[in-house]
């Protein structure tokens, strides 16, 4: 039942990093936290199958470091793509 602790942790910091990454008009508002939760709920996961416990601080670390250490790079290299993909694609159509 904790996991539900980890998966709104892990939204919430996705949500944070969507404000914090330029460029969050290049993708969904979605992206994040949904990034954020299922990294932090697959760490939980992974952790608690190990046999790590509740009373552990490991576990309850993982769910704040883990989502911000997955979602901040793929949001700074997907802002990137986007940005040189729209770039590329209005060089082609010649309109800006």
């Amino acid at each position: 039942m904790q996991i539900i602790l980890a998966l709104i942790v892990g939204a919430a910091l996705g949500l944070a990093v969507h404000f914090l990454v330029a460029h969050r008009g290049t993708r969904g508002a979605a992206v994040a936290p949904m990034v954020g939760a299922l990294s932090a709920g697959l760490v939980w996961t992974i952790l608690t199958w190990a046999g790590v416990g509740l009373d552990s601080p490991w576990l309850w670390l993982s769910m704040f470091v883990v989502p911000l250490a997955v979602t901040y790079p793929m949001l700074i290299v997907l802002s990137r793509v986007r940005v040189a993909r729209d770039a590329a694609e209005r060089a082609r159509l010649k309109i800006g």
